[in-house]
């Protein structure tokens, strides 16, 4: 005579560890089924079972009608593997890492001291006076802009720019004196 399955589920909910045992062995081979039924690999599927009985312990004491609960189990297999399957649908492995990775790559240290350094060059820069900060990017842009159009949109002599560029340049290394980035 088969024990109901909502007997089976009150005495799971009590701790009774033969009633959790039955309950595992009555729908274990159905879980696998959603589960494989989506296609997941052996190791996903695997997860995503044992994920659907990890569901069913947090919520065993809450199910509304203990005979159902096949049904329930069979809901949380399947949502639990459209869930993995969109998951790794975002992160699908491929062969083609060449495609992604350059194959000389940069080495990671110096690239790492090349971005400190810009970063504390762009602190220094921000620190200088903004007509200073003009002059400089106008003579860093590219194409480079003639002295006379330099002059004119700063408003200054053209024989200025040289000079004045001179200083902007000094005042920016006394900013960047004793930064560790630049020290190198």
């Amino acid at each position: 005579m088969e024990v109901r399955t909502a007997h089976v589920v009150e005495g799971a909910v009590r701790g009774d560890l033969s009633c959790w045992e039955r309950l595992v062995d009555r729908y274990w081979d159905m879980v696998w089924a959603v589960v494989r039924a989506h296609g997941l690999s052996g190791s996903d599927a695997a997860d995503v079972v044992q994920t659907s009985w990890l569901r069913l312990i947090e919520h065993l004491p809450r199910v509304k009608d203990p005979d159902r609960i096949g049904g329930w189990l069979a809901t949380t297999a399947r949502r639990e593997s459209v869930l993995t399957r969109r998951r790794l649908a975002r992160c699908a492995p491929s062969d083609e890492i060449h495609v992604l990775v350059d194959e000389v790559g940069p080495d990671v240290d110096a690239q790492l001291l090349r971005d400190e350094r810009d970063a504390a060059l762009w602190t220094g820069f921000r620190r200088l006076k903004p007509h200073d900060q003009m002059l400089l990017r106008l003579l860093t842009t590219d194409p480079v802009p003639s002295y006379a159009e330099i002059a004119a949109a700063l408003d200054m002599p053209v024989g200025s720019i040289g000079p004045k560029r001179a200083r902007a340049l000094a005042r920016l290394r006394r900013e960047l004196v004793g930064t560790p980035a630049l020290a190198a």
